[in-house]
């Protein structure tokens, strides 16, 4: 059995990791559109992470990120959801990579029980531990890597967890006949 912070750790690992996996085999437009009326893309969710990390596991334990971020200083509070044309797919990858290794370090270092303090949650909640924070990041991670699955499945129909792990039961050759029973199913339910 391993200790609980080598457990969370490897969540937040593979929910990373899936999110960069959902890049792989795209071109530059299909990780950057726009997919969803509110504008999600592939690319945007990885820099939207990297930021995130940086905050929750710099900012919030006094341990800042060592590169500045200049879209955090911008006024669009939706600046880091997209990449602008000058931020290359591998500059925002490689950078979500050196967030994890400072967001690493700081797991590393500290206890599950250090306390740190995330200045932009109302104070009645800012008062954080560690383990607080890596279960936040671990909901935040997977979420985005949700997001992620849908969007990449709109654009070519690649869906799954990770590479060689689809983690779907349904067979790519059946998935026609199951979307048409539950749109069949829908349609009854609501008498359509």
């Amino acid at each position: 059995m391993t200790d609980l912070k080598t457990h969370l750790s490897r969540y937040l690992q593979s929910g990373r990791d899936a999110v960069l996996w959902k890049l792989e085999g795209l071109g530059e437009y299909d990780i950057r559109r726009p997919l969803t009326p509110t504008g999600t893309n592939l690319l945007g969710l990885v820099k939207h992470l990297a930021s995130t990390e940086v905050g929750y596991f710099g900012d919030t334990f006094a341990r800042p990120f060592p590169e500045t971020l200049p879209w955090l200083d911008d006024d669009d509070p939706q600046a880091d959801l997209w990449a602008t044309p000058d931020e290359s797919r591998d500059y925002v990858t490689d950078l979500y990579r050196r967030v994890w290794d400072h967001a690493d370090a700081t797991i590393r270092e500290l206890d599950l029980d250090a306390q740190g303090n995330v200045p932009w949650w109302p104070t009645d909640r800012a008062t954080v531990t560690l383990g607080q924070i890596l279960t936040h990041m671990i909901a935040e991670t997977h979420r985005h890597a949700g997001h992620a699955d849908i969007v990449r499945e709109g654009i070519d129909g690649a869906a799954g967890m990770r590479q060689g792990n689809d983690n779907l039961w349904v067979e790519e050759q059946s998935r026609t006949a199951y979307f048409d029973l539950v749109e069949q199913n829908a349609r009854k339910a609501a008498g359509i």
